[in-house]
């Protein structure tokens, strides 16, 4: 299962999604009648996937209020408080953003991701049923030692991370998924200068943090099944545009690429914020990268001609059937109102990206 084109897996909400979603908040609509609207916008997507082709299909992530907020409204425990990481754009930092900590013992209510994985797979006809789940280190990094409140040190706040992760896909495997994605915001923003000052002025170090990241990783997935390819998505932070982070790959590229038991990794490669190929010489034989290279952040189309440049400046450092293309992110941005991308400017990025990939990797 080796895809040259790819998309990471969100997608902008239809209006009746998000209109039921602020209805059953606010009472109006009971959980069956809320479910029934999810199912029937999620059909929707999955048949908008199938219709132009895409070689691996997600439910859009319709039933979660954000990227990550599927792993947290599943756990008991967690609660959110401010980092020193904001949000930026051309004009300067837009606030700093909120993020996951652990004021209880955490404790997995119910199937994360399971249940979702189970619907999806149940209606795709055609494709590859993808699940994506938030990485267990963006419940630590962002933060740091004030993570884990509820716990005596930082391992006994992994230990019972990874307990949750490996429980979820136990889940997974039951439901026969072979396709599951980590979106790692963590990883990418221990690129930036100015994130891994934070890291070291709240005393830790951030080459050590990448390294348990990884063992913490790989313990995760540790009892997944042989046929159940992980994809590792890598985001500097998307929301209507705006990133957190900025700085190439290469102070975590080494650990990510040859400590990290991925099989695939979707890298965010829009802009020069990402940084350049070369940190691609680390990746060893048998694994694949997808190049991020088509921007949600704008609905301006990008030119073929440019995307086929750019892949080939990567195959001088990757062989070409080692590299696919995808958006950088997903098309959902922060999952409300307010999105910089429609439904038709995602099509036309995504029948872009399935073009170009049909016409280099044939």
């Amino acid at each position: 299962m080796t895809f040259h084109a790819e998309h990471i897996g969100s997608f902008v909400r239809p209006t009746r999604l998000v209109e039921a979603a602020r209805a059953h908040k606010a009472k109006k609509l009971d959980d069956v009648q809320f479910i029934a609207a999810q199912d029937d916008c999620i059909r929707e997507i999955v048949a908008f996937q199938e219709a132009i082709g895409l070689p691996s299909v997600t439910d859009g992530e319709f039933r979660r209020r954000s990227w990550s907020a599927g792993f947290i409204d599943a756990v008991e425990g967690f609660g959110l408080r401010d980092g020193t990481l904001g949000f930026r754009n051309e004009t300067g930092v837009m606030g700093v953003a909120a993020s996951p900590y652990a004021k209880a013992k955490l404790r997995r209510t119910r199937r994360i991701v399971a249940d979702d994985y189970r619907f999806l797979r149940s209606i795709v006809k055609r494709g590859v049923p993808k699940v994506t789940i938030a990485a267990p280190d963006v419940m630590h990094w962002f933060l740091g030692p004030k993570a884990f409140d509820a716990y005596r040190d930082r391992e006994a706040f992994l230990a019972d991370l990874q307990k949750i992760y490996r429980e979820e896909i136990a889940d997974l495997a039951k439901e026969g998924c072979t396709y599951l994605q980590f979106d790692d915001t963590a990883l990418p923003c221990n690129c930036d200068v100015k994130a891994r000052n934070d890291v070291l002025a709240r005393g830790e170090n951030p080459d050590e943090l990448t390294e348990r990241y990884a063992k913490l990783f790989n313990d995760s997935i540790a009892g997944k099944p042989q046929d159940m390819k992980i994809a590792m998505h890598l985001c500097r932070g998307n929301l209507k545009g705006a990133w957190m982070a900025e700085g190439g790959y290469d102070p975590v590229a080494d650990a990510l690429f040859n400590r990290f038991n991925a099989d695939v990794y979707c890298l965010e490669y829009d802009t020069a914020r990402a940084g350049d190929f070369s940190p691609l010489r680390h990746l060893p034989p048998g694994k694949t990268v997808i190049l991020g290279l088509v921007s949600t952040k704008t609905p301006q189309l990008e030119k073929k001609d440019d995307l086929k440049r750019r892949i080939d400046e990567a195959a001088k450092v990757v062989p070409l059937e080692r590299l696919g293309l995808s958006p950088q992110c997903g098309f959902s941005s922060g999952g409300g109102s307010g999105q910089t991308v429609t439904q038709d400017d995602t099509r036309r990025k995504l029948e872009l990206v399935l073009e170009v990939s049909r016409e280099i990797w044939r």
